[in-house]
């Protein structure tokens, strides 16, 4: 008898000292900082090859790059939201839109966010925009003068939708919109542009002739002042997880005609629920973006800025090895070469004496 109370008191013992070790497990795991807070305190990114890993809405990237606040046909906004970096293809693609833009009558982007510097979730705004392969253009044309660091972080961006509707405001919207997201959509890299419901049906009303580009244009709640960009995952990026190809056919079917019936713009019944941003601790991501958040700095943000219209390339091999810059006659750099050709941490080839870096024109 005595022997067998021992047994229940022992296990008992092992019962309660188990069921105190989950308690206390518990709080530990319940206060996990969430993964907006880490990757949102992040200033530079990390120094590693470019790559990108998880999905766009739950992943992460390393070895990125920061377009430069301005260039000859760019202005960027929002400054203070450190949200101007990508994979490199990625602002090498936005570089050449700038440029190629100019030539179908659209006078210079005004960007949106991009990145943080290591990806992830952002401490606010956008679900996506988490491995550096996505980025916000404005439908506002660059003005023709530098805006001032108040009007970057202030100025409004203009709606193409009627006030209180689902279609365009045909005093907004001009030939020149449509031509820049056919211009967008052109790139190989690109895979698809997420518009306005509305701004989807002008172009299947309006656009003539060669259609085949609208099938990268799909509908989405949102984008009516700007238009989200979004390439595939780069070579190198194994840990990158590809979307789902696009239908087939110009998207101007049933499909868009759903965006326009009651049910996608039913009010939200639960407002107050969190987003998925909220929740999202680094067991929720991929297992590299805890070695991208332990990756080092580089020396400077100067180090990892992509060059203005491709005349001068700042890269850095190592915190330690200086910034050398190579003159404007070697050339712009494609988008197609950077993959591998160039990234943050590229070795840095040997142009000699370091030269200033080109200011864009003053307008």
């Amino acid at each position: 008898m005595r022997q067998w109370m021992r047994k229940i008191v022992g296990t008992a013992a092992a019962l309660l000292a188990a069921g105190t070790m989950i308690a206390a497990e518990l709080p530990a795991a319940q206060s996990e900082e969430l993964a907006k807070n880490l990757f949102g305190a992040e200033r530079l990114p990390s120094v590693a090859p470019a790559r990108s890993y998880g999905f766009y809405s739950k992943g992460c990237f390393s070895g990125g790059l920061a377009i430069a606040t301005d260039g000859p046909t760019w202005q960027a906004m929002r400054l203070s939201r450190n949200r101007r970096w990508g994979h490199p293809t990625m602002i090498a693609l936005i570089e050449q839109l700038s440029r190629d833009a100019t030539k179908v009558g659209w006078p210079g982007l005004m960007l949106g966010d991009i990145s943080q510097p290591r990806g992830g979730p952002m401490l606010s705004g956008h679900a996506s925009h988490q491995i550096g392969l996505d980025a916000d253009i404005w439908f506002t044309p660059m003005p023709n003068r530098r805006l001032s660091l108040s009007e970057r972080e202030n100025m409004p961006a203009v709606s193409m939708i009627k006030k209180g509707g689902l279609t365009v405001d045909d005093r907004l919207w001009t030939p020149a919109h449509a031509s820049l997201l056919k211009t967008a959509a052109s790139y190989p890299q690109v895979e698809r542009i997420l518009v306005h419901p509305g701004i989807k049906k002008k172009l299947c009303d309006t656009v003539k002739g060669d259609r085949s580009w609208l099938q990268k244009v799909r509908p989405f709640w949102g984008h009516d002042y700007h238009f989200h960009v979004r390439i595939g995952c780069q070579p190198g990026s194994i840990g990158c997880k590809a979307q789902a190809a696009t239908a087939a056919g110009d998207g101007c079917d049933k499909s868009l005609a759903w965006w326009f019936t009651e049910e996608p713009w039913r009010p939200n019944q639960n407002p107050d629920a969190p987003k998925a941003r909220d929740l999202m601790t680094m067991s929720s991501l991929p297992k590299e973006c805890r070695a991208v958040l332990g990756q080092p700095n580089p020396v400077s943000e100067a180090a990892v800025t992509y060059p203005v219209n491709g005349m001068a390339t700042t890269v850095a091999a190592s915190p330690a090895q200086p910034v050398i810059q190579p003159p404007a006659s070697v050339g712009a750099a494609s988008a197609a070469s950077l993959p591998a050709g160039i990234s943050a941490f590229a070795p840095t080839p040997d142009y000699g004496v370091p030269l200033p870096r080109p200011r864009p024109p003053q307008q």
